[in-house]
Order: structure tokens, then sequence, then C-alpha cells
């Protein structure tokens, strides 16, 4: 099936919103299954359907989470190196696109239906969005094999 990346952008292309494009494509190699990374990144499309954080970034959030993550109150460094983590996924996706919030990354808000529309006219899913995907998997493969 190629790439991660290719994988991602695929799911991407196949109708699945950016956040479970990323989070289907690597949640698997740590223990979470493909259907239910799809159910769980549902809800973080269209940046949570309030054009706010992209789902590309917050899909690759919660890889991070998955890889690093605290799963006790009292492992603070995980939870800090997680924190860390992100904010340098953040730091290297703004300064591909220039911003993290999806209605900055379309250049129109989605969540209302004028935004939504200029975004069907402009044909913004198909042309813009894949390069967001790929930018956000692509950073990830950078972050977790760097």
């Amino acid at each position: 099936m190629g790439t991660k990346v290719e994988q991602a952008v695929s799911l991407f292309k196949q109708g699945f919103n950016c956040s479970q494009a990323i989070l289907a494509t690597y949640g698997e190699q740590f223990g979470l299954r493909h259907k239910t990374a799809l159910k769980l990144a549902c809800s973080f499309g269209g940046g949570m359907q309030m054009a706010e954080t992209c789902g590309a970034v917050t899909g690759a959030f919660m890889v991070i989470g998955l890889k690093h993550g605290s799963i006790t109150a009292e492992d603070k460094g995980a939870k800090q190196e997680t924190y860390e983590l992100i904010k340098e996924f953040a730091k290297k996706f703004k300064s591909c696109n220039g911003s993290v919030i999806c209605k900055e990354l379309l250049g129109c808000d989605i969540s209302t239906p004028k935004g939504a529309k200029i975004a069907k006219e402009n044909n913004l899913f198909s042309s813009l969005y894949p390069k967001i995907v790929q930018d956000a998997a692509e950073i990830i493969e950078e972050m977790m094999n760097g």
C-alpha cells in the first residue's frame, strides 16, 4: 500500500477526515485498532467542526500521545515529554503551512454554510488538504524515526 505518508493521504482521499487519516495510519503500531482509530478521530475533523485546530494536527497529537503519553498520574516525565513533542510538531507544521488553525489553512471557515460553499467551489479538500495531511504525516515520520 506504499509508505505510511501515502497511506494517510490515501485515507483522506477515500473520504475520511484529516484526523482519521493520521490516527488510523499510525495508531495500530501503538496498539490502537484501525476501526477504533477511525471512530475516535472522527470528531476532530474540520477543526472539531469549528474550523479551529486542524484535524491533521489533532490526529498527530494523538499519535504522539500513543507513543509517549503517561499512563499513570505520577508519570510527570512522560506527560512533559508529550507536551514538548506536540509543541515541536506544531512548530514544524506551522513552518510548512503558516498555521495549525483550519480556517486559516483553508482561508475560509468551513463550519459556516458560506465557508463550506467557498471550500467546495474552490476544491480545497482535493487541492489543498491532501498536502496538509501529507505534511502532518511527514512530520510524524521524522519525529518518530529521528
